[in-house]
């Protein structure tokens, strides 16, 4: 090894750190200014969008505000008032708040907020209800499920085994007969309800006679749902049969990215654990700026949440018979279609999920490939998920539906140039660029945030 210019360098003549980290004259800078012109140009596509993710949405000024703040840049680990580290009083206070919504607006005893993100939500309960080699039912990931309970996902991490229910592909929900009939004969130790695909509501009441008559734990993963839930708008798993709810916080529930584990239990080894399972089992830091943006999240959706919730399924109800209206295959018609954010379309007449997603995209209209009962590839699938969150976020209601249909129907079916289609996306979309249902409503929905107010060269 040879010294140069203070840093180790390789001598035998392969690069070393000091040349590898090395840059000319304005390099970094214009690296940085490249960056930030991407995401501009990011935000600026999106206000011009129509975003029909069902897994995203916009977060509130307010809990905007928070993630740029210093809680950034500090640790707490542990509980509040029991930290490894100093200077945590006030992130012991905004927890503490935090963790008091969750249980108000979901009505339960048990909140932890320390998960990072819903994947990991579902690992802190894995680690906390199940041991590796335990039995787990879920849903097969082409009946809507989450790649976290694939053996590829956290139960693969978890080292527990996938028992799959039966599955009703007409109704989009679990065939309650025959998966009583599974449940009796293998005896899983835990069963997880919750989709990533999710239309209707689980049986959980149903089955909640065969958990019990087998002992198993019910879970709920309601990161697509929970601000539904929260809204009164869905079921309520912690107070139908289930013990434990995880999810994500920023689908149509409006938060930030991040995660929370939920309990109705007054078992105190279970609370333990759970707890056990958030720190130091799956988090270290828990991204306190997120933590305090989803204070502000939950405030807001205890505030708005209910008008909110309402008007995303009836956005959703209202896109998919628009759709339907126009020879789309919908799924379940015969059942109003969805009862959540979300509706799913059988693509294969306009040529399959992945190409449609990528035609839409090209007009301006956000969504996502996705499996349906009977696809076999994960990469093609012949399904399209379409979710109205963020389009009710800034204010969309049926009207806007029929006319997001009609775009589709213009370009999938009836040939209009992608151009004209585009041009009438952005137009639609030009009313619809502030936010609504929260704290400084009307604020810029995609507003980029320039806090430097120059370019770094």
């Amino acid at each position: 090894m040879s010294a140069r210019r203070g840093v180790q360098t390789v001598s035998s003549g392969s690069r070393g750190v000091g040349e590898a980290v090395g840059a000319s004259p304005g390099e970094m800078a214009a690296t940085v200014q490249r960056v930030r012109d991407a995401v501009k140009r990011h935000s600026t596509r999106f206000e011009h969008a129509i975003p029909l993710i069902a897994s995203e949405n916009l977060l509130s000024p307010y809990a905007k505000e928070l993630m740029i703040s210093d809680f950034h840049s500090r640790y707490a680990e542990g509980l509040p008032g029991e930290r490894y580290y100093e200077g945590n009083e006030q992130v012991d206070e905004v927890e503490e708040i935090c963790l008091a919504l969750a249980k108000r607006l979901f009505r339960c005893s048990f909140a932890d907020v320390r998960p990072t993100s819903g994947t990991v939500s579902n690992m802190a309960v894995l680690k906390a209800l199940a041991e590796p080699g335990d039995l787990v039912g879920t849903s097969r990931l082409a009946d809507g499920a989450h790649i976290s309970s694939a053996s590829f996902g956290a139960f693969g991490l978890r080292g527990v085994k996938p028992v799959y229910y039966a599955w009703d592909a007409e109704r989009m929900t679990i065939d309650v007969g025959r998966t009583r009939e599974i449940l009796r004969a293998v005896r899983p130790k835990v069963c997880l309800f919750g989709l990533s695909l999710f239309l209707f509501p689980m049986p959980i009441e149903e089955l909640r006679p065969t958990l019990d008559e087998i002992g198993a734990r019910g879970w709920y993963d309601a990161a697509h749902v929970l601000g539904l839930i929260g809204g009164g708008e869905f079921q309520d798993p912690l107070h139908e049969g289930c013990t434990v709810m995880s999810a994500s916080t920023h689908k149509t529930l409006p938060g930030p990215q991040h995660g929370i584990v939920l309990a109705s239990t007054e078992d105190t080894e279970v609370v333990r654990r759970l707890q056990g399972g958030a720190f130091p089992g799956v988090t270290s830091n828990h991204h306190l700026h997120a933590m305090a943006a989803l204070a502000v999240s939950l405030a807001e959706h205890i505030e708005f949440g209910r008008d909110y919730a309402r008007q995303t399924v009836a956005n959703a109800r209202a896109l998919a018979q628009a759709l339907h209206d126009r020879g789309f295959d919908v799924l379940a018609p015969n059942l109003g279609f969805t009862r959540s954010h979300t509706i799913a379309v059988r693509a294969e007449k306009e040529g399959g999920g992945e190409a449609v997603a990528k035609r839409l995209a090209d007009v301006g209209i956000i969504s996502n490939k996705n499996l349906l009962p009977g696809d076999k590839s994960p990469k093609h699938p012949g399904g399209l998920r379409l979710g109205t969150p963020e389009v009710t976020r800034v204010g969309m209601r049926e009207k806007e539906m029929g006319r997001i249909a009609e775009l589709f129907d213009a370009l999938l079916h009836q040939g209009k140039p992608a151009a004209d289609v585009a041009r009438e996306a952005s137009e639609l979309k030009r009313d619809f660029t502030t936010l609504k249902y929260c704290f400084a409503a009307g604020e810029a929905a995609y507003r980029y945030y320039d806090l430097v107010g120059r370019d770094p060269a």
